[in-house]
């Protein structure tokens, strides 16, 4: 297991959400990249040095520092879309090989490299800009029925990462809650949603959400 790429953004303009900018654009970057918890959402900031998110109402802070995809799931939507995606294309900070992603339990720890340690936290949810950045109609439906997501993941230990450093789970919680599952239940699977209590990592939202349809 191990990180083919480490992708910062590049800000763009972004018509389909009306905001000043998106960061979705997401591009291979050569040589370390510092990574450290942000502070919270509503500020801009992410994990990685260089990369920011506009949508702050969205995106960014503690639970969403860094969003990992996995080169095996881009390779499925080359062949079932027939068009080529670079690593980054998806808006993903880390591209990985040999890691699963979706499978990864909310909770779960990976150590990158010799310092990073990152917990998983969360499943991403498509929007209008990730539809529109793909330039195809009804992606957001086609993504959410497929149900491979991509994780979003918080900043344990702090440090550099690098493309090509291997990637170790180091923590792996009692509970049977993955990201894909996740995914479901707050998409197309509400009724899988007090599922989602078993994982004490999940962010306080998602908890909350649970918790009201457990009530």
């Amino acid at each position: 297991m191990r990180l083919l790429s480490v992708n910062v953004g590049r800000p763009r303009p972004n018509p389909w959400k009306g905001l000043e900018a998106t960061g979705i654009d997401k591009r291979p970057v050569h040589g370390p990249v510092a990574v450290s918890s942000p502070g919270p959402k509503g500020t801009g900031e992410v994990g990685l040095v260089g990369d920011r998110v506009y949508d702050v109402k969205h995106h960014g802070g503690v639970d969403q520092a860094v969003y990992a995809y996995a080169r095996e799931d881009l390779d499925g939507w080359e062949a079932e879309l027939g068009r080529p995606f670079k690593n980054g294309a998806f808006g993903e900070n880390l591209t990985s090989l040999g890691l699963d992603v979706n499978g990864a339990l909310i909770g779960e720890r990976w150590r990158i490299g010799p310092d990073v340690v990152l917990e998983v936290s969360c499943a991403r949810i498509p929007c209008a800009t990730f539809q529109g950045w793909l330039e195809r109609d009804g992606w957001i439906k086609r993504f959410t029925q497929a149900a491979r997501p991509g994780a979003y993941l918080r900043v344990i230990e702090p440090g550099d990462i690098r493309a090509a450093d291997p990637v170790e789970i180091v923590h792996r919680p009692d509970h049977d809650v993955t990201v894909a599952l996740v995914f479901r239940a707050m998409t197309l699977e509400p009724e899988l949603l007090p599922r989602l209590l078993a994982a004490e990592a999940l962010p306080s939202e998602a908890k909350e959400l649970a918790r009201r349809r457990s009530a």
